[in-house]
């Protein structure tokens, strides 16, 4: 038996930058910390860097890493989603003992990892699919954690993970969010809104550049809105980009960035679970469209040349009225993409029997993750009061919502009449006055879809379901079998 066997209290497998900051966060809070990876250099620069920051202890083989831990052990997985995860539990499995915990704090789809944890359980193993926001800074200095799996994981967990989370007054942004996949399906909507909230972002510096602002100009405003009720980690962060400038040209480094966005899978993930739930939630969708536009070349390039329309100049006779619309229109959409986010969970948690605390949800996004924002101390406590079918009927957020339509609905006009692309802005605002509209053209589609599929209606006036014999005599029929 080794000198090391059982002294260890939690172990870090993956020792790319997550994971080791999330290795030395653990081991900044006392505990003593085992690490591996799959080439044992990455653990050795590790501890050559590292080592006096606490209580480490390095393997270079997984039976040697586990042994290292206590009973029951708990094993943090920091490694690539997808295949790589599942061939890093394989390799775990034959030295692990009934009780261990495993913990994938990767960004793993929701649904692999609902199987793994049957998988895991079927073994007399725990598995905890957990969602952590922040990047690498947070990762070491106090992230977003959205664990998932049987509450008596996180009886064994949850201190460790809610010590090295972030705190907002003392309140770590951690929290047991539901069974099996919950916790990543969580972090995967968390994703869909930061997709969105870039998006408006954009959109919203697009309308400044259209309307003369340089990218100087617009670092102050954005710097400037960070004071109020948009106060949040991406406005601040814009400030900070718009501000750079290029050591190269001299130019503003954003004007010299290919302006191609990427992705890595999560907004998509958001928007795909959207649509098998039946969730609307397009202004996500369009976030990730609009990446989809801008890393189409092909299809720019002959839009470019084949294309006309306004010349993207906004003219304003009072730019700081114009300004003050943006602000409100970027507020109003941010709003938006929560309220879509959070209802895409709630009714994934009625669909997989998860019973998500939404209200929880929203706190534990108050710090350390990348969406976190003044706005989610209104949300948490809105939830807190009330079993809110949708986010847009809080007290607080309806009235704010009512004093700023107008404005918003400013900008989308102006954005239009100038070419200015604004999916993110605009389909925000159709999704506000959709759900608040009395009646829908739905009513014409069914008739459409009645008429060349015979698919049925229902009627406003009796019950039953009905189909008009549009190829006959055009009477209307009781459908008594349909579905």
């Amino acid at each position: 038996m080794s000198e090391q066997t059982g002294t260890a209290q939690i172990g870090v497998v993956g020792m790319a930058v997550m994971g080791s900051n999330l290795a030395r966060n653990f081991a900044h809070h006392g505990y003593a910390t085992a690490i591996f990876n799959r080439s044992s250099a990455k653990t050795q620069a590790v501890i050559a860097a590292h080592a006096a920051e606490g209580a480490f202890i390095p393997s270079e083989q997984v039976a040697d890493f586990v042994d290292s831990l206590e009973k029951p052990r708990r094993i943090i997985l920091m490694v690539k989603a997808g295949p790589a995860t599942d061939a890093t539990i394989d390799s775990l499995i034959p030295h692990l003992e009934a009780g261990d915990i495993v913990i994938d704090g990767g960004n793993s789809f929701f649904q692999d990892t609902r199987r793994r944890e049957q998988k895991l359980r079927d073994l007399d193993l725990h598995f905890v699919g957990c969602g952590i926001s922040g990047g690498e800074t947070g990762a070491l200095e106090g992230p977003s954690i959205m664990p998932g799996g049987s509450p008596h994981s996180y009886a064994y967990v949850g201190t460790m993970l809610e010590d090295i989370s972030a705190k907002v007054d003392g309140e770590p942004c951690c929290t047991y969010i539901g069974p099996d996949g919950a916790g990543h399906f969580v972090k995967m909507v968390h994703n869909g809104i930061e997709y969105a909230d870039m998006q408006f972002i954009g959109e919203a510096y697009e309308l400044l550049k259209g309307a003369g602002f340089s990218a100087t100009e617009a670092a102050q405003i954005f710097t400037s809105w960070n004071t109020g009720d948009l106060d949040s980690f991406l406005i601040e962060i814009t400030g900070e980009v718009l501000s750079q400038v290029d050591a190269r040209t001299g130019r503003p480094l954003v004007e010299v960035i290919v302006d191609a966005a990427g992705m890595k899978g999560t907004g998509t993930w958001t928007v795909q679970e959207a649509l098998n739930l039946g969730v609307p939630a397009a202004a996500i969708a369009e976030s990730v469209f609009a990446r989809a536009v801008s890393s189409s070349p092909e299809l720019r390039l002959a839009g470019q040349a084949a294309l006309t329309g306004p010349d993207r100049t906004i003219t304003v006779e009072d730019r700081d009225a114009f300004v003050e619309d943006i602000r409100q229109a970027l507020w109003s959409a941010k709003v938006i993409a929560y309220a879509q986010g959070l209802h895409e969970i709630k009714v994934a948690g009625q669909e997989y029997g998860w019973d998500i605390d939404i209200a929880a949800v929203a706190r534990i996004w108050r710090a350390g993750c990348i969406i976190r924002a003044k706005l989610l101390d209104r949300i948490s406590s809105e939830y807190a009061a009330g079993n809110l079918v949708t986010l847009l009927e809080a007290p607080s957020i309806k009235a704010e919502l009512a004093n700023c339509q107008a404005a918003w609905r400013r900008v989308v006009v102006k954005a239009t009449e100038a070419g200015v692309g604004i999916p993110g802005f605009a389909s925000a605002l159709a999704y506000y006055d959709m759900v608040r509209a009395p009646r829908l053209n739905a009513a014409l589609t069914q008739g459409l879809r009645d008429f060349f599929g015979a698919h049925t209606y229902r009627r406003v006036d009796v019950e039953g379901t009905y189909h008009t014999l549009w190829s006959g005599d055009r009477s209307e029929i009781e459908a008594v079998d349909a579905h």
